[in-house]
């Protein structure tokens, strides 16, 4: 009887040709932790005694705690509280670190009827173009991407959004309806930010030196209020590369406070590099070029990021870096001039 074997009706056999999904519940929990010391070389400033000195400071740009899960194969599920500093002057808080939610929202796959990687969500969400743009840009850490650092939309917002992954890896669409003032504000009104973005791969079957190349456009479309106009275009071209990534935005802004005052229309543009070494040390070359308003085409601001950061090694889902880098911007031709700023910084990255 010990050396006889039957086998178990549950068990799945080659002929079967199906394994049931695994409709276990899980939890994770994860962290997001952005150190940095930052050295101010210009402008100078003066402390209370009327000392000129160059402001320095230890700080925690951001933290998160990720708790993500699944109820079943098909419902998912993320939190993560966002930890910032409170900068608003009439607030009780002021200078404190405050605790707010980042993203909190339900992810239905729907991988058993399209595509691996399709889904929709509800909830307080990540944008459908920084999310993107930031999974090929690793440098958060150092600060924000072109079209956040300039204020033109936030990373995440509170919506509904709809995820569509091309077959063969030829690309994705993602569109959503959302409440359009960013996650740290509440709704405003009653008008809603339509937000598309496509992506194509061209070459994802071909050259493998090729498949890294993707081409993007994204639109949003809001208002102020009703009947003026809050809009953003964006035009993207990226390209991965085991030795370095690389990425170019075009921008395209459009914004009326109010029906009763003119259109304000801004332009510019980011271009960047990442080049990677074998042993984990990286380069950063940014430059952002921004006229926040065409009536005006000689005021202009201009960023440069230049940095060398080491990634430590590491399997799977970890990833934690150094970076020493210098942030410089000069503002040409504003009512009052503007001095230039510059600094020089230590960055660090834990991400697990």
């Amino acid at each position: 009887m010990l050396c006889t074997g039957r086998l178990a009706s549950g068990q799945i056999t080659p002929a079967a040709g199906f394994t049931p999904p695994d409709d276990t519940p899980s939890i994770r929990v994860g962290v997001v932790i952005y150190p940095d010391y930052t050295f101010t070389t210009n402008p100078e400033t003066v402390d209370a005694d009327g000392n000129v000195i160059h402001a320095n400071s230890f700080n925690v740009t951001r933290s998160y705690i990720n708790v993500t899960g699944n109820i079943s194969h098909i419902i998912a599920f993320r939190v993560t509280p966002d930890v910032a500093r409170e900068t608003n002057t009439a607030s009780a808080l002021n200078g404190s670190l405050v605790f707010r939610i980042k993203y909190a929202y339900a992810q239905f796959n729907l991988d058993d009827w399209m595509t691996r990687g399709s889904y929709a969500r509800f909830g307080i969400q990540q944008t459908p173009w920084l999310d993107y743009a930031e999974g090929i840009y690793r440098y958060r850490f150092q600060g924000t991407m072109f079209v956040e650092r300039e204020g033109y939309f936030a990373s995440a917002d509170a919506g509904a959004s709809f995820h569509y992954q091309l077959p063969s890896n030829y690309g994705d669409v993602h569109v959503g309806v959302f409440n359009g003032e960013n996650y740290n504000r509440a709704e405003a009104n009653d008008q809603k930010a339509l937000q598309i973005r496509g992506t194509v791969r061209p070459f994802a079957g071909g050259m493998p030196i090729l498949r890294g190349i993707r081409a993007s456009l994204f639109y949003d479309g809001d208002n102020y209020v009703r009947n003026a106009s809050r809009n953003r275009f964006i035009a993207g071209l990226n390209f991965e590369h085991a030795y370095v990534n690389a990425g170019l935005e075009y921008l395209a802004t459009s914004d009326q406070t109010s029906a009763t005052r003119a259109e304000v229309d801004g332009k510019g543009y980011s271009i960047w590099a990442t080049p990677k070494s074998p042993m984990g040390l990286e380069a950063l070359l940014r430059f952002d070029h921004l006229r926040p308003n065409e009536t005006f085409a000689n005021q202009t601001r201009n960023r440069t990021i230049l940095g060398v950061a080491y990634w430590f090694p590491h399997q799977g889902n970890v990833s934690t870096a150094m970076l020493l880098d210098y942030d410089g911007q000069t503002f040409d031709n504003f009512t009052p001039a503007l001095p230039k700023q510059t600094r020089v910084a230590i960055h660090g990255l834990i991400n697990f």
